[in-house]
């Protein structure tokens, strides 16, 4: 399935994006002078195929997972709370549930690898086992288990977008996997891990050096091959990452627009560009991350954030933002006249 998935994508529709720009350019307004609107509108253009574009139903796909890794003492949250969050979401009290009601989206909060089940009914139990592995001691997860959850996105993604939904997100839910995204962007990267290594969810000094040293070890224990993405994956990443990276591929080779939320969903879209450089065209970005990790994201994509939040909580928060702005730009698009329209053209 993964490889078909990759063979489906496709390029972005070049003339409708020139298309689209000469209807920009003839707006009602100096050329250029709605920034980032702009570009969406084009982008949007260019996944559809369309110049203009309305979307309906809007998901947030989340991805739940515990992470071994949390052993080594690189969270200051115990590991129940992924749960709890998973379980808060479906109940519509998390902050991604509230933001995700306000721009009248849906969530499909989907149960890779929690430790323990969810008791409310909504979450999609597709469990792989219970947490990946300590990434100190042995692999995360077996290249199997890896091309599975990344399947898996994909599976879900098609089975939302067949439900009609037209612009997808991405989050997740997991302790510990700020520690997973940072060893995977320090093996994509190469960066020092002084400039990947966020404290999460609020770590002390202590606990940030001891974030670090875990991924130091990890790769030096493992050595993996890192322009192999599912060895870097199974090495060191989660079963969220790996989820959310088949959503973008998914949704990209159906050719819908998918929203990047924060630092590990950016590093999930690295992954997915890794496996296909074409799936980038299909992907909005919402937020710059506060997570120090999030600059070096941004440069590996060649992608800019449509918002500076301060945001760190993950979950899809910044998707669920970015699909008001993403409306507008549509908006814009369909409603603003034109020169012609007040025969200046």
């Amino acid at each position: 399935m993964l490889q078909k998935t990759i063979n489906a994508i496709q390029a972005l529709d070049e003339a409708a994006m020139e298309a689209a720009q000469n209807r920009l350019d003839f707006l009602l307004k100096p050329q250029g002078s709605l920034g980032k609107l702009e570009d969406i509108a084009k982008q949007m253009a260019g996944i559809t195929g369309q110049v203009q574009n309305t979307i309906g139903k809007k998901t947030i796909m989340i991805g739940c997972s515990d992470n071994g890794i949390y052993e080594e003492g690189v969270a200051s949250f115990p590991q129940e709370i992924s749960c709890l969050v998973a379980d808060c979401m479906v109940k519509g009290i998390s902050g991604v549930a509230a933001l995700a009601k306000n721009a009248g989206a849906d969530l499909h909060v989907v149960d890779l690898g929690l430790l323990n089940d969810v008791p409310t009914e909504g979450v999609i139990n597709r469990k792989i086992r219970r947490s990946t592995s300590n990434f100190t001691k042995e692999y995360a997860m077996s290249r199997e288990e890896a091309i599975q959850a990344i399947e898996i996105g994909i599976e879900e993604t098609h089975k939302a977008i067949d439900n009609g939904y037209e612009l997808l997100g991405t989050g997740e839910v997991g302790i510990a996997n700020t520690t997973t995204s940072s060893a995977m962007l320090y093996g994509f990267t190469g960066k020092n891990l002084d400039l990947l290594v966020g404290r999460g969810a609020g770590l002390d000094d202590a606990g940030l050096e001891r974030k670090k040293e875990v991924i130091r070890l990890a790769f030096e224990k493992h050595q993996p091959n890192v322009n192999d993405p599912i060895e870097l994956l199974s090495a060191v990443g989660g079963f969220d990452i790996a989820f959310m990276a088949g959503v973008y591929l998914g949704a990209a080779s159906r050719r819908k627009p998918v929203v990047m939320d924060g630092f590990i969903s950016g590093v999930a879209a690295i992954l997915a560009t890794r496996l296909c450089p074409a799936v980038k065209g299909y992907i909005l970005p919402s937020h710059g991350s506060a997570e120090p990790g999030a600059v070096a994201v941004f440069e590996d994509l060649g992608l800019e954030p449509m918002l500076m939040m301060n945001m760190r909580l993950g979950e899809g928060t910044g998707a669920a933002l970015a699909f008001g702005i993403i409306d507008a730009a549509l908006a814009m698009m369909n409603n603003q006249g034109t020169f012609a329209d007040i025969q200046m053209a």
